[in-house]
């Protein structure tokens, strides 16, 4: 199994956090986003995934895209430990959360829409800093309610184990830190942030433990 990323991409960091929680060995291809203009744009890229983004995984010749559906196929390919609960409704509630953040927050503050508000858009670094911070804290507001109230949640977004929430919520705060938004309003984020960072999985899949770190 090969994974095609970069070592800051949330995305990629959702899929490596899921690949080691489930024990499965993989190579490491690393795409860096910022050198040479951007090594997801050249054609040797282009030609492994036309939308020119990390990451891929090749699994045995078979390649997929996009984060939320890798972490599907994983599940389903892969499915012990398993990354969603046994009904219906939970694994609604833990898609819910997961797609809170693919969907809604990680898309406006990803490296390509910073671009494109910087080169294009010709906004200010205060101005893009103030962007990044809005989204974020829009819907780490929502998801600090969300997770606060639910009675299933325990020391990960549901339940005592890890799920595909927990794998798109630790890179999201990671983010969060790096562009220095203040964590201080959501104490349950941080919570659960810990219990997933104090686990092995979670520590080899984060950004400083990659090959391409920087």
């Amino acid at each position: 199994m090969t994974l095609y990323g970069y070592f800051r991409s949330s995305a990629s960091y959702r899929v490596r956090i899921a690949l080691h929680l489930k024990g499965l060995p993989y190579e490491t291809i690393p795409v860096h986003l910022l050198k040479q203009g951007g090594q997801q744009f050249t054609p040797e890229f282009s030609a492994i995934n036309p939308q020119s983004q990390v990451p891929i995984l090749d699994d045995d010749g078979d390649r997929l895209g996009q984060s939320l559906a890798i972490l599907e196929y994983l599940e389903e390919s892969y499915p012990t430990p398993a990354l969603l609960p046994a009904t219906p409704l939970q694994r609604a509630h833990v898609r819910e959360v997961a797609q809170v953040i693919a969907c809604d927050i990680h898309p406006l503050n990803n490296l390509r829409v910073l671009r494109m508000l910087k080169h294009q858009l010709q906004i200010t670094d205060e101005a893009k800093q103030a962007w990044i911070h809005h989204w974020i804290n829009l819907g780490f507001a929502a998801l600090e309610t969300r997770l606060r109230n639910d009675p299933q949640r325990g020391a990960f977004c549901h339940g005592d184990q890890p799920t595909l929430a927990d794998c798109c919520l630790i890179p999201q705060i990671f983010n969060a830190r790096r562009f220095e938004v203040d964590m201080t309003p959501y104490p349950t984020l941080n919570a659960i942030d810990a219990a997933c960072n104090a686990l092995e999985a979670f520590q080899l899949a984060q950004p400083s433990a990659q090959p391409d770190a920087e």
